[in-house]
C-alpha cells in the first residue's frame, strides 16, 4: 500500500539547494549603513574611554555665583515665612509667606504647597490677588525629565505657559523649552541649547532662542557659553556671549570649607548703548549662620546676615546702600518652620 506521506527527498530536507537550507540574503539598506554603524561605535568607545563628566545645564551655568551674590536673596521691608512638614515620605509641605513695607513691592500675602516623591515633584502657589502659580517636574529616568510651570494672571498678557523638556548624557547635556506654545500658527518663544564637555575641565555649548510674535514676524538670537571648572573643582570660570554685542563672564572659587567669593563682569557693546557692570561678592558660613556681602561698580553696596537660633527658626537681617543715588534699604524677616512628625519618623535619634 502506498504511504500517504511524502518523503523527505520529496521535501527538499536532504537537498543542498533546497530554499530551506539557502542563507538569508542580506538587505541592501543594511549593507549600506553597516559601516556608518560601526564607525558609530568605535566612535562611542573611543567617546566613552575618555571619561568626560556632565557639564551640568545650560540653565545653571552660573549656578555657585547665585548662590553667592545676594541677588536672589535680598529683600527690603519685612518678610516672614512659616513653613510646616505633613509628611516626609513622600514629602508634603506647605508654607505662608508675608512680605510688607517694601520700597518697591507692594504688600503681599502667598500660599504655597510643595508635594515631591523619588521621581515627581508638585509645587503650587497663590497670592492674596488670586495669582496661581504652579510647577511639575517628572523625572523618567536619572538623565531625562520633563518640566511644567503655569501662571494664571488676573492682569492681561501676564498668564504664561512654559513647557521643558531636559536630557543628560553622560558628557553633555540637551534642553527644550516652549513658553507659551500655539499649535495652530507657531506663535510663542522656543530655546534650544546643548552643552558638551571637550576636556574634563572644559565645556562649550550654544542655545538658540526663536521667537515668534506673529506668523509674521519672527526672530532667531543664538549665544555661545563656555565653561571652565578648576582640577579640584573648587574654582569655576563661565563665559556667555548673547546678541548685540552683550558679553557676560563670571568667576566663582572656594577659598575654604566657610569662605566663597564671586565676581561678576557684565559687558555691553551695542551700537546705541556701551556699558560695563562689575559685581563682586563674599559668603561666609558660620555654625548656626550664613553672611553674604557684595559690591558692584554702580555704586551699590549691601550685605544680608541669616542667623539660625534654632533648626526650625531663623531670623533675616538684609541692607543695602546706594551711594550714587544717597538712597538706602533695609529689610528684617522670619523663617519659622514647624513640623507634626515624631522625632522617629524625621530620622532623629529618639530623646532619652
Amino acid at each position: 500500500m502506498a504511504s500517504s506521506s511524502l518523503s523527505s527527498e520529496k521535501l527538499g530536507l536532504d537537498d543542498p539547494s533546497s530554499s530551506f537550507s539557502q542563507p538569508l540574503k542580506s538587505s541592501p539598506f543594511l549593507s549600506a549603513i553597516s559601516p556608518l554603524s560601526s564607525l558609530y561605535g568605535r566612535f562611542a568607545e573611543w567617546r566613552k574611554s575618555l571619561e568626560l563628566p556632565n557639564p551640568g545645564t545650560v540653565e545653571n551655568l552660573q549656578k555657585e555665583v547665585k548662590l553667592t551674590h545676594l541677588t536672589n536673596f535680598m529683600f527690603d521691608g519685612a518678610r516672614a515665612d512659616l513653613s510646616k512638614n505633613l509628611s516626609i515620605n513622600p514629602v508634603f509641605q506647605i508654607s505662608h509667606s508675608f512680605n510688607l513695607g517694601s520700597q518697591v513691592a507692594a504688600p503681599s500675602y502667598n500660599f504655597g504647597a510643595v508635594y515631591a516623591t523619588n521621581s515627581a515633584l508638585l509645587q503650587g502657589s497663590v497670592d492674596h490677588e488670586g495669582n496661581v502659580n504652579a510647577r511639575l517636574n517628572q523625572g523618567w529616568s536619572e538623565t531625562c525629565i520633563t518640566k511644567m510651570q503655569a501662571q494664571l494672571s488676573q492682569q492681561a498678557g501676564h498668564s504664561m505657559l512654559q513647557l521643558e523638556q531636559d536630557y543628560q548624557g553622560q558628557d553633555y547635556s540637551l534642553n527644550f523649552k516652549a513658553v507659551n506654545p500655539s499649535p495652530t500658527d507657531l506663535t510663542g518663544i522656543y530655546v534650544g541649547s546643548y552643552f558638551q564637555s571637550v576636556t574634563k575641565n572644559l565645556a562649550l555649548g550654544f542655545e538658540t532662542l526663536y521667537q515668534r510674535q506673529t506668523p509674521e514676524l519672527a526672530e532667531l538670537a543664538p549665544s555661545y557659553l563656555a565653561k571652565y571648572t578648576g582640577a579640584n573643582k573648587n574654582w569655576v570660570a563661565t563665559a556667555q556671549l548673547q546678541p548685540a554685542g552683550i558679553l557676560q563672564t563670571t568667576y566663582w572659587q572656594k577659598l575654604s570649607e566657610k569662605v566663597e567669593v564671586a565676581a561678576d563682569l557684565q559687558v555691553i557693546a551695542g551700537p546705541q548703548r556701551r556699558d560695563a557692570i562689575a559685581t563682586l561678592g563674599a559668603k561666609y558660613d558660620l555654625r548656626m549662620a550664613t553672611f553674604r556681602a557684595q559690591l558692584d561698580s554702580t555704586g551699590k553696596v549691601s550685605a544680608l546676615l541669616e542667623q539660625r537660633f534654632a533648626p526650625t527658626f531663623a531670623f533675616l537681617v538684609s541692607g543695602e546702600i546706594d551711594h550714587f543715588k544717597n538712597a538706602a534699604k533695609v529689610g528684617v524677616g522670619v523663617m519659622i518652620e514647624s513640623s507634626n512628625l515624631t522625632p522617629e519618623e524625621m530620622g532623629m535619634p529618639p530623646q532619652p
